[in-house]
């Protein structure tokens, strides 16, 4: 059984960072590609960023991009998302997801692609 276990939300000031993680278990990490999507009150989950197989492709919704970076090591099973600068229109919850069907080098941004989520992380930025 596959798990996904996110941790590192809270409330920051506009401006600030925070550093989100997600720490897998139960599969094949290395093959899985990676994402992050964050959904706000009342709107719906979308993506933010995605990562290949190895990390050495990415991708960002274009709202996050020059602000978040995300990462991965295959070797400890966890998924990292580096958010600096932050507004509070960036204020959501935000999970992580496995898809376990893509190819090496394919980043798939629909919800629907992704096999496994996590619980949520809130993200909380104040102005």
């Amino acid at each position: 059984q596959v798990q996904l276990v996110e941790s590192g939300g809270g409330l920051v000031q506009a401006g600030g960072s925070l550093r989100l993680s997600c720490a897998v278990s139960g599969g094949t990490f290395s093959h899985y590609t990676m994402a992050w999507f964050r959904q706000a009150p009342g709107q719906e989950r979308e993506f933010v960023a995605g990562s290949s197989w190895s990390g050495g492709k990415m991708y960002y919704t274009d709202s996050v991009k020059g602000r978040f970076t995300i990462s991965r090591d295959n070797a400890k099973n966890t998924v990292y998302l580096q958010m600096n600068s932050l507004k509070p229109e960036d204020t959501a919850v935000y999970y992580c997801a496995a898809d376990r069907k893509s190819s090496a080098f394919l980043i798939n941004t629909r919800i629907n692609s992704y096999d496994y989520w996590g619980q949520g992380t809130q993200v909380t930025v104040s102005s």
